[in-house]
């Protein structure tokens, strides 16, 4: 099992990224909050899990060992693979994960491409006295903070983190923001329209 790397960071695209280890470039298969924060020529650290098949190893990268630990748990459930595991990670923060799950919100969790309803029942069944401890975040007045950045922050991020300037990302989301009618589309589906627009003023 391959536990963390740590290395310079090759090269960042829009599901994952490549590190470079002792002569090696690993191809770690990240959401858009952890690869927001990478930055190609700069070392970085990610806590990995390493999920083996019969055709292919994938090593998945994350930002911290709380989320790699929640990639794990989330594929013990029934009908949860990798994929969908690494998808939940990128729609919610792990906080927003546990606080779904521990309180049967499976309205939240169906936001997540590939998770219906039945899906989300079945996770809340099985992991709701596995899932840990819920944390709620507090804002700087004391209050209680909302799970999670918005979409807007965490496309930006993602786009700042793949090399465009700050400049750019704004011009980006505003005008995928302009696009969105009613139900907001996962984040990785906006950072793909974002990065569609930027790549045409490229």
């Amino acid at each position: 099992m391959i536990a963390s790397v740590r290395g310079r960071v090759a090269s960042v695209a829009p599901d994952g990224a490549v590190v470079e280890v002792g002569g090696v470039g690993l191809a770690v298969q990240c959401t858009p909050g952890t690869l927001a924060g990478l930055r190609v020529g700069a070392d970085a650290r990610l806590a990995t899990s390493l999920v083996v098949r019969e055709d292919s190893l994938t090593l998945y990268g994350f930002a911290d060992e709380d989320e790699k630990q929640l990639f794990e748990l989330l594929q013990t459930a029934s009908g949860v693979g990798p994929r969908v595991a690494q998808a939940v990670l990128a729609v919610l923060t792990p906080d927003a994960v546990r606080k779904a799950v521990a309180g049967g919100d499976t309205a939240t969790l169906t936001r997540v491409p590939g998770i219906g309803k039945k899906s989300a029942e079945r996770l809340v069944l099985e992991l709701r006295d596995r899932i840990g401890p819920v944390v709620v975040p507090v804002s700087a007045d004391g209050s209680a903070a909302a799970f999670g950045g918005t979409w807007p922050d965490q496309v930006r991020q993602a786009l700042i983190g793949l090399g465009w300037t700050a400049g750019q990302a704004d011009q980006a989301v505003a005008a995928v923001a302009d696009t969105v009618d009613g139900d907001v589309p996962p984040v990785p589906v906006l950072l793909k329209q974002a990065i569609r627009l930027l790549g045409r003023t490229r």
